[in-house]
């Protein structure tokens, strides 16, 4: 079991967005830490973008089996079949995540109070940072996740 601690934002809502995920191994050892820009977005969109990252992640390197930790009620709400998903931008996202869910056994959302999320906090400003700076060189988005130092 690894756990995903993932986080988005917007500077502006929508605004210049980026995500953050911090991934542990069971006994909560750093495994990963992801970050990205993702141009102008809302801050839900954004939280989503850290869901896929983390997603993407744990199928890629073999992990079967997830815990994901977000301080977004939203988000966890929704995907555990709690809300609905109305807005239509949100809606693709959403069904990315469901698909990458399915490819897993066992996958977990809990709602984390944002005094627990701080790594992952720090790392989508990271992207918000990026996302500043893609603007301003005149690039629309990218939605990469990446490694971070």
């Amino acid at each position: 079991m690894i756990t995903a601690y993932i986080d988005g934002g917007a500077r502006g809502n929508p605004g210049p967005a980026g995500y953050g995920v911090r991934i542990e191994d069971e006994n909560g050892n750093l495994l990963e830490q992801l970050h990205g820009g993702i141009g102008i977005a809302t801050n839900n969109a954004a939280e989503y973008n850290a869901l896929l990252a983390a997603l993407r992640w744990a199928v890629e390197h073999g992990y079967r089996k997830v815990r994901i930790r977000a301080d977004s009620e939203l988000l966890v709400r929704q995907m555990r079949g709690e809300y609905k998903v109305k807005h239509p931008g949100l809606r693709p996202l959403y069904v990315r995540a469901r698909l990458l869910v399915m490819e897993l056994d066992d996958v977990t959302f809990e709602h984390v109070r944002r005094e627990m999320n701080k790594e992952a906090d720090r790392l989508s400003n990271l992207g918000m940072d990026e996302s500043e700076a893609m603007i301003a060189a005149g690039k629309t988005s990218e939605q990469n996740p990446k490694p971070s130092a």
